[in-house]
């Protein structure tokens, strides 16, 4: 008997001395892939609606709808979220969303229509939403205390690289026949390998504590401190979980709204992050970023869209040292230095933006045909007429008149804006000057082309445009990107943490829905300057907001600062 107990002693030491980490790394990764479809999901949609509003014919209420499906779908699932989350578990909700994300991709790409569409949109962002939570806590549960801030931040990477190989797909098929279907179909890859290799790897050992299955717990949990702890520190930490639950357990889904513990404190301070996530303008730049970019300079869908890769790029650059400091540092240095940078970026690109008189233009409608650009002459008066709308700043007037053919199309002054092409600029001046020549030889009489200048911004203004941007795209990737997302899985209790941070992500997808919803209709009342300038705003507002409410999670074991916000 007693070479039994000694036998049984090995094993687990055999056990314990396995690679534990590299068990924990592979459950990170592959739920984390949750975040590179999401970032995928959202940044396709820049590139191919410039190829859908062609191929469906999509009015601008169509191509806001478009854009906000996702949005909508992901709000209407974190509102039921937290249930599926802790009645079925982390591992059982990624694999859930995995399938889920293959039907609406299939969905969308098979059937062309704009209703086939915008279901399946909603089908991938119900998917997208409830992945996300799920991956957060899943990678939290899993990892060691001094590992968590790294494994979650793993997650915010995955998503900028989602966003990189988005934007860079969407360049790649921007001239092809029918690309937004590749771009379209790109997600499914990872979706099935993360729906086939989920079910082979650990559930959360939280999740099994509180399902009541304790044995399996202390194994699972085994197995992932394996080589990193020891079995009494195994045996400690199960404790400590087991401990907290007892005293969790006593929460309800309403206890969230109370004072008791700091629950109200604690979902103010998460609601109130992800509020100014999405308000400092984030969803916006994602959404529209190739439109943006063609309105200052950046003309035709190739060059805008491959523009607008950069985002990825500094994206992805700006994540990866994220991740191996933020154990180190702890999130909220991190806030408040991206804060600041998006404050000082935003505040140039609102300056420049009033400078240059840049608008926002030909968001709802592709850029003018040779065959729709008309050139008349009419007695001394010379107009220039369009058969398209002209964009989101106009007065209602489809031609521009001048005794001296003088030639302005952007007058801001009257509110004129008409995008454009060079090949479009050139068509247009050969126009005019064969009719001044025909003129000239028929009245006798000269006119004088003194300018011709189509919605052209000086090369200066446009690249201090896109710098402005792009810093503005780093700072974010070192703050609210991955920052967030580390606070709301430290500041809530095991047992209601799904179900509290499935209301912060419904409240996440609903201000995500308002701000992308608006973006053109605001742009039209109150001009893009002073949206610009509305971010850099928000982004002071979060830096105080930071320095005097966001507690300090470095270094900390999930108990330890749920007992610290309890006893505030």
């Amino acid at each position: 008997m007693y070479r039994g107990k000694v036998n049984a002693f090995q094993r687990v030491r055999r056990t314990c001395q396995g690679n534990g980490a590299a068990l924990v790394l592979c459950s990170v990764s592959v739920a984390c892939l949750s975040g590179l479809m999401m970032g995928y999901e959202m940044s396709l949609i820049s590139g191919t609606l410039l190829q859908l509003r062609e191929v469906l014919t999509l009015s601008c209420p169509q191509q806001e709808q478009v854009v906000g499906s996702l949005l909508l779908g992901a709000f209407l699932l974190s509102l039921g979220g937290g249930t599926i989350l802790d009645r079925y578990g982390r591992r059982f909700s990624i694999i859930l969303t995995a399938l889920l994300c293959v039907l609406g991709t299939l969905l969308s790409v098979c059937v062309v229509s704009f209703w086939a569409l915008v279901t399946g949109r909603m089908l991938v962002g119900m998917a997208v939403a409830l992945s996300g939570t799920a991956s957060c806590l899943y990678a939290a549960e899993v990892a060691p205390a001094t590992w968590r801030g790294r494994c979650v931040c793993v997650y915010e990477l995955m998503v900028v690289l989602g966003m990189l190989l988005g934007f860079g797909l969407s360049w790649a098929f921007a001239g092809v026949p029918d690309g937004w279907r590749f771009t379209f179909s790109g997600v499914l890859l990872p979706a099935l390998l993360q729906a086939g290799v989920m079910p082979l790897l650990p559930m959360s050992p939280r999740f099994l504590l509180t399902q009541g299955r304790e044995k399996e717990a202390h194994a699972t949990l085994l197995r992932l401190r394996a080589g990193i702890k020891g079995l009494d520190a195994v045996d400690e930490e199960l404790r400590a979980i087991r401990v907290a639950l007892g005293a969790e357990r006593l929460h309800g889904f309403l206890d969230l709204f109370r004072s008791r513990d700091n629950m109200m404190h604690r979902l103010l301070i998460g609601a109130a992050l992800v509020f100014l996530q999405q308000a400092t303008g984030q969803p916006n730049i994602l959404a529209y970023a190739s439109a943006v970019l063609s309105s200052v300079g950046f003309h035709g869908k190739e060059a805008a869209t491959l523009a607008s890769t950069g985002f990825g790029v500094v994206k992805v650059g700006g994540t990866i040292p994220v991740v191996f400091l933020v154990d180190k540092v702890g999130p909220k240095p991190f806030l408040c230095v991206g804060a600041v940078v998006m404050m000082l970026a935003t505040a140039t690109l609102g300056a420049v933006t009033m400078q240059s008189h840049t608008h926002v233009t030909s968001l709802c409608t592709g850029p003018i045909s040779n065959s729709n650009l008309t050139v008349l002459t009419m007695g001394d008066e010379t107009d220039i007429q369009t058969n398209t709308p002209h964009g989101l700043h106009q007065n209602g007037q489809s031609s521009h008149k001048s005794n001296h053919f003088l030639i302005s199309i952007n007058d801001t002054k009257e509110g004129w804006i008409l995008n454009h092409t060079f090949d479009q600029r050139t068509a247009l001046l050969k126009h005019a000057s064969s009719h001044a020549v025909q003129r000239s030889e028929d009245e006798g009489w000269k006119i004088a082309l003194q300018s011709v200048s189509v919605n052209e911004v000086s090369p200066s203004l446009k690249w201090i445009s896109l710098v402005s941007l792009l810093v503005y795209v780093a700072g974010f990737s070192i703050s609210l990107g991955p920052m967030v997302h580390v606070v709301l899985c430290a500041i809530f209790p095991t047992g209601i943490r799904g179900k509290a941070v499935s209301v912060i992500s419904a409240f996440n997808w609903a201000t995500n829905l308002l701000i992308s919803m608006t973006f053109l209709t605001l742009t039209e009342r109150i001009g893009l300057p002073s949206v610009i300038f509305s971010y850099s705003a928000m982004s002071f507002v979060l830096v105080v907001f930071v320095i005097a409410f966001v507690p300090e999670t470095q270094g900390r074991s999930l108990e330890e600062i749920s007992k610290e916000l309890a006893m505030k």
